[in-house]
């Protein structure tokens, strides 16, 4: 298909997210921008959240990993399921108690002002890493389907991107979001059936023999437990609960999208069936990448050096114009699911713990939120344009390194306020912050020299939050 009927396809999709802010935004007052007014259907928040949570990276370098390390990933899907189970029985009922819009004001009593301020800081600084990087990986398709071919550079894809993003938002907030992401969720999961229909259309073999050939290869290994492998099970599954808990049960971004349920209960309900639906969605792009590596086998394709680049090659060189179509939705569906509603997440997260936004009044608040929205969008963009320039590794990977280095402190500080009798000082959070991700930086160094050839992968995050929860002790006093 042509490039420029693709930007149109593009555009009419951008269109219908316009009309659903419209819709969403009518009635809409100054809190629904933060919590929706509380009348979001469960149901629809957690289908929208797999959509979010998936997010480029997985549409495109979950499949794409399959060729570096089989279905290893799902070990740790495991684990983040165990994570959301977590959340929604223990985390979930507490914030409802407190009756919160930022997860961080919590943090305050125990931590002080300065502990508060640091954790929303350091959720700050992860938020915009891990947006840029899923934003970064679509914008690259988008770049390679539409934008190259009419010789369009790479900035002004991103830029156009995130301006689309902030005109859909900017009003509503996480109201827009919430259903803005069940139309994407529903996109991208058509997008992977109608590309493995198509794959076994042009595979033209026995479902059997496929699946044969696909376990003969190797690809479909999902359990490892050689412990000195980055890819152990139980490194994998630790990582998982770990990730899960400080990704989404202290993070701003997941967690107002589950305050905007009606009450704890449904809220829980919500959670509960969101995870098992996450699962299954994993496990099909894992499949999906599976039987990528078997057609480009199959069909003498040369494979890319990238792993990320395998899926996009395939779907927009190799099968047809249907997949070509129901590709660029998908990717723009997972890309726009994760900005929108981190943009919206950071801009509540930075006006509520550091502007103080209830203070004013509610025009000159809605002007301020409006400005620090769009201000987020320009930072984004920085940062998916250094990345552009310096990434040289599947995107999976380097998010969830990124995120057991600034995370980690995260998860640190809310187990040392929730289970410590002892009250931090309250002037050394920060370098606690600071210092915690540099040790585990080391150890990591060092720990195929005097650990026997272990090798840190995911589980990096465990001895980060570690080390925060002991620094945290040593500079502890007494309640």
């Amino acid at each position: 298909m042509k490039p420029i009927s693709l930007l149109l396809i593009f555009l009419g999709y951008f269109l219908l997210l316009m009309i659903i802010s419209l819709i969403a935004g009518r009635k809409s007052g100054n809190a629904s921008f933060y919590n929706g007014d509380r009348k979001s259907p469960w149901l629809v928040v957690a289908f929208g959240m797999v959509g979010a949570t998936l997010s480029g990276v997985t549409f495109i370098s979950v499949p794409g990993e399959v060729g570096s390390s089989s279905f290893h990933y799902f070990q740790f899907v495991v684990g983040n399921v165990v994570g959301y189970v977590l959340i929604a029985f223990f985390l979930l009922p507490y914030y409802y108690r407190k009756n919160i819009i930022s997860i961080y004001s919590v943090l305050e009593e125990k931590a002080g002002k300065s502990g508060y301020l640091t954790t929303s800081g350091f959720f700050i600084l992860s938020k915009v890493i891990g947006a840029a990087f899923r934003l970064y990986l679509a914008a690259l398709v988008i770049h390679m389907a539409i934008s190259e071919p009419l010789s369009i550079p790479f900035s002004v894809t991103v830029a156009f991107c995130l301006l689309l993003i902030w005109l859909y938002t900017v009003k509503s907030g996480i109201k827009t979001v919430v259903w803005s992401d069940t139309l994407q969720t529903a996109i991208l999961l058509t997008a992977v059936v109608v590309t493995i229909v198509a794959l076994f259309k042009q595979i033209d073999a026995p479902l059997n023999n496929v699946v044969e050939g696909i376990i003969q290869s190797g690809k479909a290994n999902i359990w490892e437990f050689d412990w000195r492998s980055p890819n152990n099970f139980f490194k994998q599954f630790i990582a998982g609960v770990f990730v899960t808990i400080a990704l989404n049960g202290f993070d701003q971004d997941i967690v107002q999208k589950n305050l905007t349920c009606k009450n704890s209960r449904k809220s829980r309900a919500n959670m509960l069936v969101f995870s098992a639906m996450f699962a299954l969605a994993v496990f099909v792009f894992l499949a999906l990448g599976a039987l990528l590596y078997f057609y480009a086998n199959k069909m003498g394709i040369e494979k890319p050096e990238q792993t990320d680049k395998l899926f996009p090659l395939i779907a927009l060189k190799h099968l047809g114009m249907l997949v070509q179509v129901f590709f660029v939705l998908g990717i723009s569906a997972a890309a726009f699911s994760s900005a929108d509603s981190a943009t919206t997440a950071l801009t509540t997260a930075f006006s509520i713990d550091f502007l103080k936004i209830d203070k004013f009044r509610i025009q000159k608040q809605k002007n301020i939120r409006s400005i620090v929205h769009f201000l987020f969008s320009v930072l984004i963009f920085g940062v998916i344009m250094l990345f552009y320039q310096l990434n040289n590794q599947s995107v999976v990977v380097a998010i969830f390194k990124a995120a057991g280095y600034t995370y980690g402190p995260i998860f640190g500080v809310f187990l040392f306020v929730f289970f410590s009798k002892r009250l931090v000082k309250r002037n050394f959070v920060l370098p606690v912050c600071l210092l915690a991700p540099v040790i585990t930086w080391f150890i990591t160094l060092l720990s195929e020299r005097f650990f026997n050839g272990y090798k840190f992968g995911f589980e990096l995050i465990v001895v980060n939050t570690a080390i925060t929860y002991v620094l945290l002790a040593f500079v502890s006093k007494r309640h």
